[in-house]
């Protein structure tokens, strides 16, 4: 028999043959069991290892939500090679970057993004094969060989996650398996040691309890991709909205016929109209009843948007957690109704806040959150990024990613906000979500951002982008005396624009770049 490892293609294997017949993947198109899900896997490998593709090649997956990208995934995972998630919203010249840099050899892509990745192949002279989903790739699958003849595999080999960021070029973050494993993929399990890959399956062939775990957000991201490892290591089934616009009935629908246990949301942007959906009279008819959690990350929720979720699932909890694609999973934290300014978590014995000088912050003081244990290699073919982002004090390695935040008494780590964006005023340090939070919870904001712009005396000055909820009207002056009974005088806005919409990035993020330029227009 095959040794076995903590490689994520060796977790699927050992999940499909310990409950074959329990349900795997089910999409708005699609419902397969562990069984099924891993033939196809098995046969996309073998023809993907047919064509040339070999151990530690790149593959791009260029598509949206579809089966096929989680096929692609274990794919390459089964044959060692490392799938590379494409923004599908990228133009020409960044898909020239991201081909380039990411070093693909070949590209799974669906019908409408092939002229896309035609148009930048000139330039790519390494970019060898292109796989159509659909017909063409149904026929290859079809083609291919069901057995598993796959040798080599190791805890060692590569998984790149390129960031989503709001400023520059992605980076490719480079995980060991069995650390992204561990460090991303095991909440599902509570976070229980691992001691060997066999271990999961015995323990999936022994519980009678299968979570469902839901993901909306896109699947050329982190959260969605770790979704999906959390509910296979688990021995779950993960449930892939695929629809190729957002509608919140699609989704409870979804929720309801796949019989979904927690679903994952994306800040305000997502949750709101999920919230909304079911507050209306009458209310939908869906079987929400084994739902147990709604789980949030990668941009936080507004208190309205919380009371609309308790409003409308009472039995429902809420759990907000804190991660990125250097740190993987890094905190969480049950919403048990308190307000906070900004986003608490409740983290593990390796994430802590650091001083500049490696130092652990005494309580209340403003470092860099930090996160040692299974953490990424570093940034593929970038060193310099990796020497300033994954650091290493009294022999400790550490990834510190940039995100201000303070040990609170309790325990819990408060987080401030990314340095990048950080706006400096008269030097005092403001973090733009906290101020965000706090405009948020005023009855009649739907949505805001806030930058730094220039101000001849204090350097920078607050300034907030606040769309208003519709028909419901409010002046600056109203707003600015608000915040100021939940923030600070210095951290309140020195100035307010009511824009018709705040423009996210496509999984919800505050845009900042766009912030900044349409701030500096209107105060122009």
């Amino acid at each position: 028999m095959t040794e076995r490892h903590m490689q994520l293609g060796d977790v699927l294997e050992v999940i499909a043959d310990a409950i074959p017949n329990e349900p795997a993947l089910i999409t708005n198109e699609v419902n397969f069991t562990y069984a099924q899900l891993d033939e196809r896997v098995t046969r996309l490998a073998n023809h993907l290892r047919s064509i040339g593709i070999r151990r530690g090649e790149h593959v791009g997956i260029h598509a949206q939500n579809c089966h096929e990208w989680v096929e692609a995934f274990y794919a390459c995972a089964k044959i060692s090679a490392v799938p590379v998630n494409v923004n599908y919203r990228y133009v020409e010249a960044e898909l020239r970057y991201l081909y380039d840099n990411a070093d693909c050899v070949a590209v799974i892509a669906a019908p409408e993004y092939v002229e896309a990745v035609n148009d930048v192949r000139d330039a790519l002279p390494n970019l060898r094969n292109l796989l159509v989903m659909g017909g063409e790739y149904e026929a290859a699958l079809a083609a291919a060989s069901p057995v598993r003849d796959f040798e080599g595999r190791s805890p060692d080999d590569t998984y790149i996650l390129y960031t989503g960021g709001t400023t520059g070029m992605p980076k490719g973050v480079m995980w060991r398996h069995e650390d992204v494993i561990l460090g991303a993929m095991n909440s599902g399990r509570g976070n229980r040691p691992i001691e060997r890959v066999e271990q999961l399956g015995e323990e999936a062939a022994a519980s009678g309890f299968r979570a469902r775990l839901m993901s909306i957000g896109p699947m050329m991201h982190g959260g969605g991709q770790w979704i999906m490892g959390n509910a296979i290591t688990a021995g779950g089934c993960f449930v892939l909205y695929t629809k190729k616009r957002f509608d919140a009935m699609d989704v409870w629908r979804l929720v309801s016929e796949a019989v979904v246990t927690s679903v994952s949301t994306i800040g305000d942007a997502m949750a709101r109209p999920l919230a909304e959906a079911l507050l209306v009279t009458p209310r939908p008819e869906v079987d929400l009843s084994m739902l147990f959690a709604i789980g949030n990350g990668g941009a936080p929720l507004s208190a309205g948007v919380r009371e609309q979720i308790r409003a409308a699932l009472p039995n429902v909890a809420i759990l907000d957690s804190f991660g990125a694609s250097e740190t993987g999973a890094a905190g969480a934290r049950a919403d048990d109704g308190t307000a906070i300014s900004s986003p608490r978590f409740t983290v593990g014995a390796d994430t802590t806040v650091l001083s500049d000088d490696g130092r652990v912050c005494a309580v209340g003081e403003v470092g860099k959150l930090a996160r040692s244990g299974n953490i990424p290699l570093g940034y593929y073919k970038d060193p310099e990024k990796t020497a300033a982002t994954f650091r290493t004090f009294d022999g400790q390695r550490w990834v510190i990613p940039g995100d201000f935040a303070q040990i609170e008494p309790d325990g819990q780590i408060t987080l401030l906000g990314r340095g990048s964006v950080c706006i400096n005023s008269g030097g005092e340090k403001i973090y733009p979500e906290e101020v965000e939070a706090a405009l948020k919870q005023h009855p009649a904001v739907f949505d805001a951002t806030v930058v730094g712009t220039p101000n001849q005396r204090w350097g920078e000055q607050v300034t907030a982008l606040v769309q208003l909820r519709e028909g419901t009207p409010a002046t600056t002056d109203e707003i600015v005396a608000f915040s100021r009974t939940l923030v600070a005088d210095y951290k309140s806005p020195k100035a307010v624009l009511f824009v018709d919409q705040i423009v996210r990035t496509p999984v919800g993020k505050a845009d900042y770049q766009w912030a900044k330029a349409e701030a500096l227009r209107l105060l122009a």
